[in-house]
């Protein structure tokens, strides 16, 4: 099926690795032109040769804290009529209320509640003048169903979904259409690392942290970073027009609740 993403414009945060470099990738093999971001260079430099190789659209990459004014204007300079925006972000510190701290909360604050705010306000304007955004925000299923050991992840990533949900609604008429993706137990760094910690404090070993994470969900194994991407691509679709302020959640079917 085409997407209608041939020649579009994407920016997509934090994408050098992980779910932020799926949906670069899904969105590349689509024929957009994505520029990428990430801090490390050489890691951002070979995902830059790696995504090119696969055909399709152009891709670029910035070096870039999007923590940071400089970062995001950077990445803005780069790309400055986006289509597309995918907002995306490392994951806060795991912990329970009485591990996390103050500074850990002001992390997650940062990294998840302003930046993506505040790339939202650099790229409406002129996707609504163009008549044409799409906004894809990889947030958590923290947000849906919160756990005692992401408190930093749940605050912060809660208040971003129910701002861009206030927004949606703004944008939709402008056909600027804004949604979010609740991934949970994807097969990226972030659970290899949720295990390590699991084993160490459970008094148990890492292999085994790894197979309570995968019978955790429903369909009884990790979530693939490529199926990530490809949710991401079909929100982004120009085909699609009448999806937005939707939280989707990719859990392999294990959110207990009914709506």
């Amino acid at each position: 099926m085409d997407l209608g993403l041939e020649g579009r414009r994407a920016i997509v945060a934090a994408s050098s690795a992980g779910l932020g470099r799926a949906c670069a990738e899904a969105l590349v093999r689509e024929g957009a032109d994505v520029v990428i971001n990430g801090r490390d260079a050489e890691r951002l430099d070979a995902a830059v040769r790696e995504l090119s190789a696969l055909g399709g659209g152009t891709v670029r990459g910035v070096r870039a804290d999007l923590d940071t004014e400089e970062g995001r204007a950077a990445l803005l300079a780069a790309c400055p009529e986006p289509d597309i925006l995918v907002t995306n972000n490392a994951g806060p510190r795991p912990g329970t209320i009485d591990v996390i701290g103050d500074d850990d909360l002001e992390k997650a604050l940062q990294a998840h509640f302003w930046t993506p705010i505040r790339l939202l306000r650099a790229v409406a304007p002129g996707m609504m003048e163009r008549r044409f955004g799409r906004i894809v925000n990889i947030t958590s299923a923290m947000v849906a169903a919160p756990n005692p050991m992401m408190i930093a992840s749940t605050g912060a990533r809660t208040g971003m979904t129910a701002v861009m949900k206030a927004a949606s609604r703004q944008l939709a008429p402008y056909n600027v259409l804004v949604n979010q993706i609740l991934p949970e137990r994807i097969d990226t760094g972030r659970q290899r690392e949720m295990a390590t910690l699991d084993s160490e404090r459970l008094g148990i070993s890492y292999e085994e942290a790894r197979r309570r994470q995968a019978e955790s969900i429903a369909v009884g194994r990790h979530g693939r970073p490529e199926e990530v991407g490809a949710a991401c691509a079909f929100l982004c679709a120009g085909a699609f027009g009448f999806i937005s302020g939707v939280s989707l959640r990719l859990d392999g079917g294990s959110y207990p609740g009914l709506l």
